[in-house]
């Protein structure tokens, strides 16, 4: 059995894809749920239909692609990603994955194998948080980790909710067929740019993935008092912005005092009431993202932080809440998956780096319910989430080559 990639098809197809956003290239926006996304989820599941997979799609919207094996009654073996995109984002993040997986599978389709597990393309719904809040809404529902009454509970900026939302995209059903059969798969791997740059700095070209941090995510707010920026004197002040400076510091300093590299936490959001500049701020509004590969050193970094929280508002006598938005659990990739992935990475005398996934990706939740793991490429600089993302095609080619040895042996 000799695989071949068609290197060429895939860059093409990312262009196509590419193609079908709200932005002008070479952005790329793809909201789930718009008119965008449906034209998205069209064009893919025609390329699916070409080379004769079965697709299907749930009521989230989760489009499965399946090349059934010799023997059906088998779990399936799954690849894929997302095509959702942020606002002005690039052309590869989750999309490598889901375009790299399909040709993996016809790589393996020309081959001549026939293998014994059938092999399956999963395509996420918003995998990305943009209009719901939440990321990774369908392999949450999938896993089981998000119930159909809490994801009939989120809105979008519009106040319209989930099932609005699905159903105006001509997505309908009962959200309880979502969650996965346990034994549906026999395992899950995800190709996916790296999003960072230790592969490109470490001239390596391969990352196997091992460990999956996960965030954990904080609201903050913060009450002081306002007045006039010139008649209130500085001994009086109750001054939310210099608090919220002064956590904001605080957030930093917890996870650089973090005995693990892989601690990291940032605060993303921040909005000053009443925003002007003759005015003292009355009341501000942070975000804070605290991420690591150890439940316990991050849940031990929001402690400090509340902990912190309580001293400075002691201290500048402002009163401070912190609400814990979402918690999710990191993941171990499975042994199974990466030792398949390493194997493959050798057979074909490619270099690789046992590493860690610091930003989190619908695996996260497939490894609660499948043996799950994760094959990394490099992107130039480490550039993710903004137009000028990039992946060579030699980088692609590679890692969906390496994917579709490790769907074969895993098959």
């Amino acid at each position: 059995m000799k695989i071949e990639i068609d290197t060429g098809r895939i860059v093409a197809e990312i262009e196509e894809l590419a193609a079908i956003s709200d932005a002008e290239a070479p952005a790329v926006t793809r909201v789930v749920f718009t008119s965008t996304d449906v034209k998205a989820r069209a064009w893919l599941e025609g390329r699916c239909a070409e080379v004769g997979l079965i697709v299907r799609q749930d009521p989230v919207g989760n489009i499965f692609a399946r090349w059934s094996g010799t023997d059906p009654s088998l779990p399936a073996v799954g690849t894929g990603s997302h095509i959702d995109a942020i606002p002005n984002a690039g052309k590869y993040d989750g999309v490598v994955g889901v375009l790299g997986g399909l040709e993996a599978i016809r790589s393996l389709q020309r081959s001549g194998l026939r293998p014994r597990h059938s092999l399956e393309l999963l395509m996420f719904t918003a995998e990305e948080p943009t209009r719901f809040g939440i990321g990774c809404l369908g392999s949450r529902m999938l896993s089981g980790s998000l119930a159909p009454p809490a994801a009939q509970e989120l809105r979008d900026g519009d106040g319209a909710s989930l099932d609005e939302a699905r159903e105006r995209a001509g997505i309908v059903g009962d959200l309880g067929a979502v969650e996965l059969p346990l034994g549906y798969y026999k395992a899950f791997v995800e190709l996916h740019i790296e999003q960072g740059a230790l592969l490109e700095l470490q001239g390596i070209p391969l990352g196997v993935v091992t460990n999956i941090a996960a965030p954990a995510s904080l609201r903050i707010s913060i009450e002081g008092e306002g007045g006039h920026a010139g008649a209130v004197l500085m001994e009086g002040r109750r001054d939310a912005l210099c608090a919220a400076a002064e956590l904001i510091l605080a957030i930093e300093k917890a996870a650089q005092d973090s005995p693990a590299a892989d601690t990291v936490a940032t605060v993303g959001m921040c909005d000053v009431f009443p925003g002007a500049v003759n005015s003292i701020p009355s009341r501000v509004r942070l975000t804070a993202d605290i991420r690591d590969t150890s439940l316990e050193r991050r849940d031990q970094i929001i402690r400090i932080i509340g902990s912190a929280a309580k001293l400075i508002a002691e201290t500048r006598h402002v009163s401070i809440q912190c609400e814990l938005l979402n918690a999710d659990a990191p993941a171990t990739c499975a042994t199974s998956v990466v030792e398949a992935l390493s194997q493959s990475c050798r057979k074909h005398n490619f270099g690789f780096l046992p590493m860690v996934s610091r930003a989190y990706h619908d695996t996260l939740f497939m490894s609660r319910i499948v043996p799950a793991g994760m094959l990394f490429i490099p992107c130039r600089n480490g550039y993710s989430h903004r137009p000028d993302e990039y992946a060579s095609p030699e980088d692609i080619g590679r890692g969906a080559l390496v994917l579709a040895e490790t769907l074969a042996v895993l098959a």
